[in-house]
């Protein structure tokens, strides 16, 4: 039974000396899916696990390099569906840890970047264990990397914003009219995470400060086979994702960049370089006809 309750702890304790004798916990971005992916540091860090503790995202695949021995503790977190508890995982790494265990937390993505990873280290280090991080490739540079586009360009992308489209329960979502306001002066890229839910409200808000015709990507399951996407613009990113079915877990990308998804495509087929011709002539695309069930460029 996964109930928080059966762990009832304060997040502000004060630092506790490590007992002698016990384990220690890594925390490990597993990537966006593709077990290629993977790190060198990971792949060691999994080598030497003798407990798991698996997010929901995470590929099976990944696990292959860890110890036959290894013990797996599935401890699904996923937005919109039912969750271990976060009481719960923190309670049970610091109980494996005093066991003695060499735990890894195995996180999709990175740890630090919406992975709770900042919550679970400030749990073990009131409890006198000093994790380590190893850092792991994010959904949102996957997803639109993977289809041959930057995130970042000299000439049209001075800088890239990641941010959730999910606000925490009770809380409030992110100002999208101030952020649209914020992006078009500075030329930014926004890297949106759990924004299908809200995909509604992103839209308009982002319309009050971005013209409707920015291009937006939506990326489902970035990296892994089944991977699905869309080019469209910002007024029609709801109807888009409503029409070609795109769920969660997908990254919305704004911005000029997702004009490149089109240079890619038409570099892989061959056709005549691009010469001077203007970078929105270059990357001109069809919001109507660019969806493609996977995009790859070697």
């Amino acid at each position: 039974m996964t109930d928080s309750s059966l762990f009832p702890f304060s997040t502000h304790l004060s630092a506790v000396p490590p007992t002698p004798g016990q384990g220690e916990c890594t925390l490990v971005g597993a990537g966006p899916g593709d077990p290629d992916l993977l790190t060198i540091a990971a792949v060691k860090a999994l080598q030497r696990a003798t407990v798991l503790l698996v997010d929901d995202l995470v590929n099976d695949a990944v696990l292959q390099w860890a110890p036959a021995s290894a013990r797996i503790v599935h401890v699904g977190k996923r937005g919109g569906c039912q969750s271990t508890p976060q009481a719960f995982i923190q309670r049970l790494m610091l109980q494996e840890v005093q066991a003695g265990e060499n735990v890894v937390r195995l996180k999709g993505g990175d740890p630090f970047i919406f992975g709770r990873g900042g919550e679970e280290v400030e749990f073990l280090r009131g409890h006198g264990i000093e994790p380590r991080i190893i850092n792991g490739i994010t959904a949102g540079l996957a997803a639109l990397t993977g289809l041959g586009a930057p995130l970042t360009h000299r000439d049209h992308a001075r800088g890239v914003i990641f941010i959730t489209g999910h606000a925490k329960p009770g809380g409030e979502g992110p100002d999208w009219a101030q952020l649209a306001s914020t992006a078009h002066s500075a030329r930014l890229t926004l890297v949106i995470y759990m924004g299908v839910a809200s995909a509604e409200a992103i839209s308009e808000g982002l319309l009050s400060g971005l013209p409707a015709d920015t291009p937006v990507a939506i990326v489902q399951h970035a990296s892994l086979p089944q991977q699905r996407h869309a080019i469209t613009d910002l007024a029609q990113l709801p109807a888009t994702m409503a029409r070609e079915q795109l769920a969660s877990p997908s990254i919305i990308v704004v911005g000029d960049v997702v004009h490149c998804v089109a240079l890619a495509a038409q570099a892989v087929r061959g056709d005549e370089p691009t010469g001077g011709r203007d970078f929105s002539e270059i990357c001109g695309y069809d919001s109507h006809s660019a969806v493609e069930s996977r995009t790859l460029i070697a």
